[in-house]
């Protein structure tokens, strides 16, 4: 298996996971909150994207999808076109709110230039440093095993919190 392969099978079970998590449910359903402090599935959903979104555009040097596709606007959140949700406090999480289906579109557009891009990385890519305000610097390997753990830790979480809501 290539870098491409694993890196296009990881995204794609990703992206599988937080389709089926927004799937059928409502704007209300999607921004339930199952305590005051917690994370909605509209948010973990949104945030996930947001992060792969950033982190990978930055990496391949492309424009995001949140601004280039219009997405800053379809979603109309009350924040910085820049922002991931990194560090987000309750009353930001309850700004998050959207209908299945625009996470969804988001989701999918995401996914789309993820794969574009990743299908075409070879093993010799992994090796770029990409990063170097840390120490040590991260390279593209790493930034992208990064991306995936929180991208996946996040669609867990929306998907626990959607089996909470018909409990």
């Amino acid at each position: 298996m290539t870098p491409a392969e694993l890196l296009t099978d990881s995204f794609g079970r990703i992206r599988d996971g937080a389709l089926a998590a927004v799937d059928g449910l409502s704007e209300e359903q999607l921004a339930q909150r199952v305590a005051p402090d917690a994370n909605s599935i509209a948010w973990l959903v949104w945030h996930a994207f947001r992060v792969q979104d950033d982190h990978l555009a930055d990496a391949a040097g492309l424009q995001q999808v949140w601004a280039a596709r219009g997405f800053i606007e379809h979603f109309d959140l009350d924040l910085d076109e820049d922002d991931t949700g990194y560090g987000h406090t309750p009353a930001q999480v309850a700004k998050v709110r959207a209908p299945a289906e625009l996470l969804a579109r988001y989701v999918e557009a995401v996914h789309h230039q993820t794969l574009a891009w990743v299908g075409g990385l070879a093993a010799e890519d992994l090796d770029r440093v990409v990063d170097t305000s840390w120490d040590p610097p991260v390279t593209l390997g790493v930034r992208l095993v990064s991306v995936v753990d929180d991208d996946t830790q996040h669609i867990g979480q929306a998907a626990y919190v959607r089996g909470l809501l018909s409990a």
